[in-house]
């Protein structure tokens, strides 16, 4: 007789726990902290690495009503997934998916005369309008219509209007430093696009939706909220900026934990060389820890001798370089077993490093530091019931 009984799960070698419930609480803290406005989840770059699809069935559970991403390709995902309600993607390139987007009913941003040709012409194939968000380059200098083109972009986009092609549902713009409280180029954008969206309605456009929010104007510019906000790296639980608080200042919670599990721990004498340099070398006899995930996961080369672990409840730094599958921690003699945990970041809460202590040993933004962990580190989701 066939033995049944059910083999025991090994424990993973690395993981990221993803906690639905702490991504709802931040959406819900977020629609607190802009009220008078709708609420876009931006689940681009899957979810910032969290997972795009999980991530935005919890946003939506917590009163988002857009979801936002930069490629057609994420957007036409959320639909093949079954996602509802709006999604809106914005970054396109001559010969993209227009058609596929326009019967997937999604809200599609042009920012030049290109653009508004591609999707008209996919309007005409399709037989139906597309949903169309003029975008303007209100002063962060990337995508966008210039306000000397600006005119005859509203201009062309109304008479496409006027044909049926298409439906001009929003006019929005970007801050450039929003994070950067007081600078002066958050007023002058301000300035830009209330002039740019008021000479547009003014020729008649009639939008469903202003916007120009991205997470640090959401949680510190109300005067930008409009009709949407557009909260990306916010609904992660991270702050945008260390300058504009931190996530608990928010009311928010980091979604994302990294935690990886010793794969050796062993004695060593004194002078012993660590990983490839020997930039690190023992000061004295002690124990190291092999921690099994390095830059190929995404953890950053540049945190090399300084990204911070907690191990046995003690923060540990990386000694010598971090190797594409691994690095090694000095255990200062303690002797946890293989296998223990070992937390790269969290929340905090548990004494563990954050993104953001992360970020600050590798000389980047906590944005880079969750977004980068790659595919090879499986997603733990937790809580995934809906709690109200």
């Amino acid at each position: 007789m066939k033995d049944t009984t059910p083999l025991p799960t090994a424990p993973l070698r690395a993981r990221a726990e993803i906690d639905l419930a702490a991504l709802r609480s931040n959406v819900r803290a977020l629609r607190a902290l802009a009220p008078g406005a709708a609420l876009m989840a931006v689940v681009k770059s899957d979810a910032y690495s969290h997972g795009a699809v999980p991530c935005a069935r919890a946003a939506l559970d917590a009163g988002a009503t857009w979801l936002g991403t930069a490629t057609p390709e994420e957007a036409l995902e959320l639909r093949a997934a079954g996602l509802p309600g709006r999604v809106m993607c914005w970054l396109w390139t001559p010969g993209g998916p227009w058609r596929q987007a326009i019967e997937a009913d999604i809200d599609v941003s042009v920012s030049g005369m290109w653009a508004l040709r591609e999707v008209t012409a996919a309007a005409r194939e399709a037989g139906r309008p597309a949903r169309v968000q003029l975008k303007a380059d209100t002063g962060l200098g990337r995508n966008g219509c210039q306000p000397a083109d600006w005119a005859d972009l509203v201009g062309a986009a109304l008479r496409a209007e006027a044909d049926g092609l298409i439906r001009i549902t929003g006019l929005w713009s970007h801050f450039a430093c929003a994070d950067e409280p007081g600078h002066p180029s958050i007023a002058a954008q301000l300035t830009r696009f209330r002039e740019m969206t008021a000479y547009a309605e003014d020729q008649g456009v009639r939008p469903e939706v202003r916007h120009m929010a991205n997470s640090p104007a959401t949680l510190t510019l109300p005067e930008a909220h409009f009709d949407l906000v557009r909260t990306g790296i916010a609904v992660y639980g991270i702050s945008p900026s260390p300058e504009i608080g931190t996530p608990a200042d928010f009311g928010l919670r980091p979604v994302m934990t990294l935690a990886a599990s010793l794969a050796l721990v062993k004695h060593v004498p004194s002078g012993h060389g660590i990983s490839y340099g020997h930039h690190y070398v023992t000061p004295g006899e002690t124990t190291l820890g092999l921690v099994p995930v390095g830059y190929a996961d995404g953890i950053p080369r540049h945190a090399s001798g300084s990204g911070p672990v907690l191990v046995g409840g003690k923060w540990r730094t990386v000694a010598g370089r971090v190797a594409m599958d691994q690095f090694v921690v000095d255990l200062g003699g303690d002797r946890p077993e293989t296998g223990a945990e070992a937390v790269l970041f969290g929340p905090g809460d548990r004494g563990e490093p954050t993104a953001e202590d992360w970020a600050q040993a590798a000389g980047t933004i906590a944005y880079e530091i969750v977004t980068r962990i790659g595919t090879r580190v499986p997603r733990v989701y937790v809580n995934e019931d809906r709690d109200g």
